[in-house]
């Protein structure tokens, strides 16, 4: 009976809200970004080479979308470490690095970093590229609008005489990079200036945007505005929040403007960090509907911060055990999906965490994921197979021990005979009547499939 009311809320909401997720982000998106590996510093043919991979080995199993992180109007030579992101003012007033920019204040990719934009092409070559290879393109971008084109009284495409230092709030600002200021939505201009930016964005092809420095502290009035960008500039693209912790109290504002949203701050290859994540999803149990979803944070597995932006350049510090834990939890709970690492250096280990279909299914279509228990370093998450009576059930030991993790059936609303089935071995378990027990390794998780005979 829970469980049926759940569906029905969430079945709801979904109908109540118009929202851009009527045709995106229906399930929760699955792709690869650049930060984790590359920081500031990524360039064209890393971008290629990744979309490569995800096209010839992830594809098949719902990978699709490659995301170009922050900072691509930046000039990081060939070689370059994440950089230090701030500008220097002159004495007129100017910037150092000048950012790459056109007559309207619209940032563009760097050409030292993207030669395809060269000529002002932005990024619709390499967005060509991606589509050329079945999946999607998506790039990173700050909040807000540059201070140099505020310095620079660039004009507002699509008004009249109104101009970049007309419509900027130069109170609000980003603590840690200072490219950028923010919009005052109640100057006119502002709103055409996000239209703006998003009809460049969906010339080039765009069909994913993450906007940073815009969930902590929440703004509102820049959340709607980005919303209604996309809305005017008539191309289906997700729009992503970040970074986090967003406030819970915020989610019906969500439920209305956004398609994923950061729960935390930036997620690393830390264990403490995978149980805090745990914790903070917690706090959005429920919330997440087609459309519309709590966010994780990148996959943190694989190689590293080869050009920063933390720490050496390394393969994740993430045990086998804590990476199947890792890819568990991201699964059951139904975060987006994003992968952190330089894939193409990827060994057959992380290739088979990535490319399981029968977790992945868990993720994109699992309804309804809770949790049923945590005591004594002992937790479960579970979910409902999708147009089924099939359950999905997650063991998590958070523990410092192996330890015995033992479940009813019944307490997950299942009777009778179950068929259990071990969904990272690929391996049918057996049937099994009222409860079912599995000893977990330190650190680790058994992903399972339950079917009623």
């Amino acid at each position: 009976m829970k469980y049926l009311y759940a569906v029905l809320v969430c079945a709801l909401v979904s109908i109540s809200i118009s929202s851009p997720a009527q045709n995106v982000a229906l399930t929760p998106p699955m792709g690869w970004n650049s930060y984790n590996c590359f920081g500031s510093a990524v360039h064209e043919d890393e971008v290629k080479a990744n979309a490569d991979y995800v096209a010839k080995n992830l594809k098949q199993v719902g990978w699709q979308y490659i995301v170009v992180d922050f900072l691509w109007s930046y000039d990081n030579p060939p070689g370059s470490n994440i950089g230090n992101p701030f500008q220097q003012r002159l004495p007129d007033g100017s910037y150092i690095p000048w950012l790459t920019m056109d007559k309207w204040g619209r940032l563009s990719p760097q050409p030292n970093k993207f030669p395809s934009a060269f000529g002002g092409k932005g990024f619709g070559p390499l967005a060509e590229y991606v589509h050329g290879l079945g999946l999607k393109f998506g790039i990173h971008v700050m909040r807000g609008i540059p201070r140099q084109a505020v310095w620079a009284k660039s004009p507002v495409k699509g008004t009249n005489g109104i101009t970049a230092d007309m419509i900027a709030d130069t109170n609000s600002k980003c603590p840690w990079m200072n490219h950028m200021y923010g919009l005052n939505m109640k100057k006119p201009g502002a709103q055409e200036y996000l239209n703006s930016i998003l009809e460049l964005y969906a010339d080039w092809g765009v069909d994913f945007i993450k906007v940073d420095d815009l969930s902590r502290p929440y703004s509102e009035p820049e959340v709607e505005g980005y919303y209604k960008a996309i809305e005017h500039c008539a191309r289906p693209i997700v729009l992503s929040l970040s970074p986090g912790a967003t406030p819970v109290g915020e989610t019906d504002h969500l439920l209305r403007n956004a398609n994923m949203w950061r729960m935390a701050d930036d997620f690393w290859d830390n264990w403490k960090e995978i149980t805090g994540m745990m914790k903070y999803a917690k706090q959005w149990e429920g919330v997440g509907v087609q459309g519309h979803w709590p966010d994780c944070d990148m996959i943190q597995i694989g190689k590293l911060s080869k050009r920063g932006p933390v720490g050496v350049e390394r393969y994740s510090r993430f045990t086998e055990d804590e990476e199947y834990t890792h890819m568990t939890f991201w699964s059951i709970f139904r975060s987006p999906l994003m992968l952190g690492g330089n894939l193409p250096e990827n060994r057959p280990f992380e290739l088979s965490l990535f490319n399981n279909a029968e977790v992945i299914a868990v993720n994109q279509q699992g309804e309804n994921p809770r949790q049923l228990f945590e005591k004594d370093g002992k937790t479960i998450w579970y979910s409902h197979a999708q147009g089924s009576k099939d359950m999905y059930v997650a063991l998590f030991n958070l523990g410092e021990q192996p330890q015995d993790i033992d479940f009813t059936f019944a307490s997950i609303g299942m009777i009778g005979k179950i068929a259990v089935r071990d969904l990272w071995k690929k391996q049918d378990v057996g049937i099994f009547k009222q409860s079912y027990h599995q000893q977990v390794n330190k650190h680790g998780a058994v992903l399972l499939k339950l079917v009623a005979q």
